[in-house]
């Protein structure tokens, strides 16, 4: 037995006791790629971000963070990196390219702001 064989052999025996672990079935692959992808359309929120919509009730439902993660990505592939995203009732700064919401504010606030280190605005109905 030549020693590529014997390294595969022995790595085969080294699975069958667990002491390597063994590739992943299948439909775990599958599954698990589902639950990445599903993940990765929603925008993460940071937690500064999230104790501002907190604090200043800022909420949206499912259909409008859809909306936000599609625009994100439609200006991630402009090459916009950071971007101010106007909604009818708040203003998100939001990282676009590592798709992370990163402050909030309601509209009445940002409208006395000024808005440094973004390449893009998201402007939204």
């Amino acid at each position: 037995m030549d020693l590529r064989m014997q390294q595969i052999v022995g790595t085969q025996e080294l699975q069958k006791k667990s002491l390597l672990p063994s590739k992943p079935k299948k439909n775990q692959v599958v599954g698990k790629f589902a639950e990445i992808l599903s993940n990765a359309e929603k925008p993460k929120i940071s937690k500064h971000a999230e104790l501002r919509m907190k604090e200043r009730n800022i909420r949206f439902d499912e259909k409008k963070w859809d909306e936000i993660a599609s625009k994100m990505k439609e200006a991630k592939a402009k090459g916009v990196t950071d971007s101010l995203v106007l909604t009818d009732n708040a203003a998100l700064i939001a990282s676009v390219k590592n798709h992370t919401i990163i402050t909030a504010m309601d509209r009445s606030e940002a409208d006395s702001q000024v808005f440094t280190n973004i390449n893009g605005t998201i402007v939204m109905k």
